[in-house]
């Protein structure tokens, strides 16, 4: 859904509000008013991005579909696919050949990345168990596959969640991740004015509701 910024910092405006310890921060129509206001706009991307990410599949909205360039092919039937510049986070990636779709990307340094450069096909991902990860190229950044049985496979399912940005006043925000992000921008908001006890409470607030 698009949110109306000014309606986010009506909300965690009135989040802020209900919490005892920030009543100072409220007097209507000063210069420290004004000055909260643009300290929580400053906060909504960050905070709509760190919650989206750390956000369990179910919360998410459906996202964009990657992939149009097309696919390029390593010699072991592993291939890779440019992403787009928006990118944020993987939901569902499948080729045609698989026999199931994954949803979540090894890092680049972690083990499991690198036993897909095993010379043992049965090690590395293929379409029974297949593993993808995101990693850096000359080209950008790129999601890399493993594996495919043949280069006749075609990308059946991939979608992305795009990185958060305000546009004409608004942003886009997975709708079951809002309350969780109107805490987030809370606790960061009272983290810039050093109330660290009220930081502790919006944090502890905006992750359960994504439990």
């Amino acid at each position: 859904m698009i949110k109306q910024i000014e309606d986010i910092v009506r909300d965690v405006r009135i989040a802020i509000d209900e919490n005892a310890t920030s009543k100072a921060l409220f007097a209507e129509g000063d210069t420290e008013t004004l000055t909260l206001d643009e300290i929580i706009k400053s906060k909504i991307a960050d905070s709509v991005r760190k919650v989206e990410m750390e956000a369990p599949a179910r919360l998410l909205d459906s996202g964009e579909n990657f992939g149009d360039s097309g696919v390029y092919w390593n010699a072991n039937l592993s291939g890779w696919i440019i992403l787009p510049d928006d990118f944020m986070r993987m939901l569902v990636f499948r080729m045609s050949d698989w026999e199931r779709s994954v949803y979540d990307t090894v890092d680049e340094g972690s083990e499991a990345y690198a036993l897909q450069s095993s010379p043992f096909k049965g090690i590395r991902g293929n379409p029974q168990k297949p593993v993808c990860a995101i990693t850096l190229r000359a080209e950008g950044r790129v999601l890399e596959f493993f594996s495919c049985d043949s280069k006749d496979a075609t990308i059946q399912q991939a979608v992305y969640l795009s990185q958060p940005r305000i546009e004409d006043g608004g942003i886009h925000i997975c709708e079951k991740c809002y309350s969780s992000i109107v805490y987030h921008i809370a606790a960061m908001t009272e983290q810039t004015f050093g109330n660290t006890d009220a930081t502790k409470l919006f944090l502890e607030l905006s992750n359960s509701l994504l439990l």
